[in-house]
């Protein structure tokens, strides 16, 4: 406890620290409390319909990723999702347009202009998904919920949902530029802490109110659980191999070489959780396509993939997650480019000639210490579809693993990790006793 006094004590002596940790908090509060603005025309007093509808299935989750306003029919209802839909897009177009190639070779520039494609992107998305949204209101909600009504409301909500998503992205760019963390991923963990509260609370009623006696007793082992998949989870964010490399040290002074070991880290997981919202973001399009007032009477195909407890939903996201922990590899981890390095400071790895052959080698241990992670973060991400097995309630069982599990721990560490850095930068202690906390830089 004195350990962490003096260390909130330090945090406040680092004017830029502490005015980041200021700017996420009061960015965070605006969007928290844009989430509970409901859309003009709509009278909040009659939104349990919604409300239930929300309290689970595919629904629930993407509520979840909203942070409650799509149950409050909120300016803020249709969240992030798009803009990571759109991310999705642009990355793949990246690998298969030449456009986008020579865009993503160009520096801040081609950065710039591909961000800026992203955002029309998403806008197009937007005004797809909004008139869905506007007809799952008129269908869960009696008219008297409407204040007002026709195409005035119809248009006027269309293009307050489009601006409230682009003004959450807004957010999300000022915490990054000017805050603590991956804006976005931030939002988004935020919107899931906010959901934790009500599923423990629900979950502890469930268990108080079963027939048979032992509910606290199975509330207790249901939190010894979620505490065991938390430790694995952190462990899955934080896995690296440390590859050897001996590296020649140049001694200025007398012109002589020595032989120093060094390691390049190479993450199990050196995707992160982007993966897993991929995946999720792609698990969405479903409900999108057939509509959100047919996501419950959906057949066929949809109603396999909108279905978080059913076998092939939860195959599907698996195969995704493998999939695109493989793809965010690639492109965050560039072996030429590592090898390139490695031989421009005289480095190398003992046995293996500088190269083609460094290049070919690193490929090769990459590859083969992504699957298990990759394979790894899918089983987490299915986790809760075995506690709803279990008897949990579903809004508690997405905390056991899943990408909502999987964004806090990922998206806490990076927080905890830039703190630190700040600390450590200005010769004070650290978080930890280690002074190393390894957070998700890539999210």
């Amino acid at each position: 406890m004195k350990r962490l006094i003096e260390t909130i004590k330090n945090i406040w002596k680092i004017d830029d620290l502490k005015t980041r940790i200021l700017n996420t908090l009061l960015l965070i509060l605006v969007y928290r409390l844009g989430t509970m603005v409901v859309l003009p025309g709509v009278d909040p007093s009659q939104l349990a319909a919604l409300k239930n509808q929300t309290a689970t299935g595919i629904l629930g989750l993407l509520d979840m990723f909203s942070g409650g306003a799509f149950s409050n029919a909120s300016i803020f209802a249709l969240g992030i999702m798009p803009y990571i839909s759109a991310s999705i897009v642009i990355q793949l177009l990246g690998m298969a347009v030449p456009y986008f190639q020579r865009l993503q070779r160009e520096g801040e520039s081609g950065r710039r202009k591909i961000n800026q494609i992203t955002r029309i992107l998403t806008v197009i998305i937007l005004l797809v998904q909004a008139p869905g949204y506007l007809a799952n209101l008129h269908s869960q909600l009696p008219e008297s919920a409407f204040i007002l009504k026709g195409a005035y409301f119809t248009v006027s909500s269309m293009f307050i949902l489009t601006a409230g998503t682009m003004f959450v992205m807004w957010l999300g760019e000022r915490i990054t530029d000017r805050g603590l963390g991956n804006g976005i991923s931030l939002i988004i963990m935020i919107g899931i802490i906010a959901r934790f509260p009500s599923a423990i609370w629900v979950e502890l009623i469930s268990r108080l109110n079963e027939q048979q006696g032992g509910g606290l007793v199975m509330l207790l082992i249901e939190m010894i659980a979620l505490g065991v998949v938390i430790l694995l989870t952190i462990l899955l964010v934080q896995g690296t191999r440390k590859i050897p490399v001996q590296y020649a040290k140049r001694i200025v002074g007398n012109k002589q070489y020595g032989g120093v070991r060094q390691y390049i880290p190479l993450k199990v997981n050196a995707a992160g959780v982007m993966p897993i919202i991929f995946a999720q973001a792609i698990m969405f399009l479903p409900i999108v396509l057939v509509g959100f007032s047919n996501a419950e009477t959906a057949t066929g195909i949809a109603s396999a993939l909108s279905n978080p407890t059913g076998f092939w939903y939860n195959l599907t996201v698996g195969l995704l997650i493998i999939l695109f922990t493989y793809f965010y590899t690639a492109i965050i981890i560039n072996p030429t480019q590592m090898a390139d390095d490695m031989k421009k400071n005289g480095g190398f790895i003992p046995g293996v000639k500088p190269g083609k052959k460094t290049v070919e080698y690193l490929d090769t241990v990459m590859s083969r210490i992504t699957l298990p992670g990759s394979i790894f973060l899918a089983f987490v991400a299915i986790m809760p579809a075995f506690a709803m097995m279990a008897g949990v309630q579903s809004s508690f069982a997405y905390f056991y693993g899943g990408t909502s599990l999987l964004i806090m721990v990922g998206v806490v560490l990076d927080t905890l990790q830039q703190i630190e850095s700040h600390l450590l930068m200005r010769h004070y202690d650290g978080l930890m006793k280690s002074g190393r906390i390894k957070g998700r830089s890539n999210m």
